[in-house]
């Protein structure tokens, strides 16, 4: 009967030990979770996280405009061309209906008159699709072409990457608004706002560099000068009578005069040295002659 008692007592112990155990190990990892569950928090406001990929309609309008891209690229089109005429007056009128007629417009106009020639500078701006017309419309003019060139750039590439760019700093920009919201410190509120000051100021850019190049590929740009040649003709020169002009020597010459002598009035120290040395060196060559005579 006594060695059972001691049997339950023992088996009733060793019981309560591994409950004890158990009970802190479970304190234990209850702890442990909590605090990592804090620091967790504090990182996520510090070190804001990346931005989320981007949704399934992002994804495919991305798709999208690359396969757009293989079917219609981005082009740029300019060109400089020059045209002589006989009639300038005559061909800039054509020119300005051929202009408008084609949806285009001059962005700056200059007219150059010489003795020898005329000319009109344009910078026509055309529509990209209308581009190849307004070429072919210059061609048929009345007129000699002195030179052409016209340049393609693809920008495709360009506009892909830029908009890539531009979904990108979007989503940053929406994570850190998310972010600024949530937070409470100072140091992190002035953190986030000056990243949120950054990509605004990107994506205003990014923005604009889009729009230059979208204006460049709808409207071609062509530097167009329209020259017209003169007739040699000799102007003499107007000259005044014979009176006027021995009026003008005899002015000039009296006028020469003076400022000869106020000339010499302003080196007249030059001159009494000059003087004096030329004094020193005769008195020495004729004491020279003596010597040698004797």
């Amino acid at each position: 009967m006594k060695q059972l008692l001691q049997l339950m007592v023992f088996v009733f112990f060793i019981f309560g030990c591994q409950s004890k155990n158990r009970n802190g190990a479970e304190v234990y990892t209850l702890e442990k979770s909590n605090m990592d569950m804090a620091a967790n928090t504090d990182q996520a406001m510090k070190l804001p996280p990346p931005p989320p990929p981007a949704p399934a309609e992002d994804i495919s309008y991305t798709e999208n405009n690359k396969n757009k891209g293989a079917d219609k690229k981005k082009i740029i089109k300019d060109g400089r061309m020059g045209l002589k005429v006989s009639d300038l007056a005559k061909t800039k009128a054509k020119m300005d209906v051929l202009v408008k007629s084609q949806g285009g417009y001059y962005d700056s106009e200059s007219l150059t008159n010489s003795d020898f020639e005329s000319s009109y500078n344009l910078k026509v701006r055309i529509p990209g699709n209308n581009f190849e017309k307004f070429i072919a419309g210059i061609e048929s003019e009345e007129g000699e072409i002195l030179y052409k060139t016209i340049d393609a750039r693809d920008v495709t590439d360009q506009f892909i990457d830029l908009e890539t760019r531009l979904n990108t700093k979007r989503n940053y920009l929406i994570r850190y608004n998310e972010l600024l919201k949530k937070a409470q410190a100072v140091k992190d509120i002035l953190e986030i706002e000056e990243k949120v000051r950054g990509l605004e100021e990107e994506i205003d850019s990014t923005v604009g560099r889009l729009k230059y190049l979208s204006d460049q590929v709808d409207y071609s740009t062509l530097d167009l000068t329209i020259t017209k040649e003169k007739d040699f003709k000799y102007k003499p020169t107007n000259r005044d009578s014979f009176l006027e002009q021995l009026k003008q020597a005899i002015s000039k010459g009296w006028f020469g005069f003076i400022d000869f002598i106020l000339f010499l009035f302003n080196i007249w120290p030059f001159i009494i040295v000059a003087g004096f040395l030329i004094y020193i060196w005769k008195k020495f060559k004729l004491r020279l002659r003596l010597r040698r005579k004797v």
